[in-house]
């Protein structure tokens, strides 16, 4: 059974994917349209996809509740969703327990690759919300970059009860060849913290002619750091087509890890997306 721990939805009308700028980065020509549950569905068959989850891809608390309705008219295909709120409101402890009460909602996410600040994470206005996230046993997925790494740990240390995901191995510079600091200070995070890891959004991290080749030591190492039980596929559907199309990230996946064991990679395919964004219990 797969689980595709992350992709997206997107109706370019709704007027706030503010990322979105084809002018600015010509290369999101492929991106600039509607991306609907039924696309979705389409691949999700044609791949065996037996559910997902759908991260946000807006800053404004109006996607999440449109993602949540995306969701509830999936007939179950989309089991949870990874909304956004004001984590800075003060009142955001209610903003978010107002969308909780949607039980499709499994989590929240922080555009931290966007915000210029890389200790925004770390300000003290956000602990209500940190605190929050804990007591209501929901998720908290890190959007970041290598220069963020150091601020991840210090926030993973000082809430070591929060449910953390980092997102696509923390983007590497995958074109650059980049290495150092961030495989070490992805090891730290792996060995320091709970945390767990989505092995997705590489291909997009890469050179426009990658193959796996390029892609196989940081794929590895991310194996090796979180080990099979933290690592979770994900698709990053539809970014991922300025890169790569479903069918060949997901079988580029596949045969990047075809050297472990079947539990390894049915944990790492789906189990280990169920049992961290709580599917099970919802």
């Amino acid at each position: 059974m797969i689980i595709d721990a992350h992709h997206h939805l997107w109706k370019v009308d709704r007027g706030d994917y503010f990322w979105l700028d084809v002018q600015r980065d010509p290369a999101q020509a492929v991106l600039n349209r509607d991306f609907g549950v039924e696309e979705y569905r389409a691949l999700a068959e044609e791949f065996g996809i037996a559910g997902s989850v759908v991260v946000q891809a807006a800053q404004t608390e109006a996607e999440t509740h449109w993602l949540l309705q995306q969701a509830a008219g999936s007939d179950g295909l989309i089991r949870g969703v990874v909304g956004w709120v004001d984590m800075t409101a003060a009142d955001g402890p209610e903003r978010l327990a107002a969308l909780a009460d949607n039980r499709l909602l499994v989590g929240i996410r922080p555009m931290l690759q966007d915000i210029a600040d890389v200790d925004w994470m770390l300000q003290k206005k956000l602990h209500p919300v940190y605190r929050a996230l804990i007591d209501m046993r929901l998720r908290f997925d890190l959007l970041i970059r290598p220069p963020h790494l150091k601020n991840a740990l210090t926030l993973l240390a000082r809430y070591p009860e929060m449910r953390v995901v980092i997102d696509h191995g923390a983007k590497p510079a995958i074109a650059r060849g980049a290495w150092h600091p961030w495989a070490d200070e992805i090891r730290r995070i792996a060995n320091e913290t709970g945390a767990y890891c989505k092995l997705s959004g590489l291909v997009t991290e890469a050179t426009t002619d990658w193959d796996a080749e390029q892609l196989r030591r940081y794929v590895e190492h991310l194996a090796g750091c979180f080990g099979p039980q933290r690592l979770l596929w994900g698709s990053d559907w539809p970014v991922a087509l300025m890169a790569s199309d479903y069918g060949r990230w997901l079988e580029t996946a596949r045969g990047l890890l075809s050297e472990l064991s079947s539990a390894a990679r049915e944990a790492i395919f789906g189990a280990n997306a169920i049992r961290f964004y709580g599917m099970d219990t919802r």
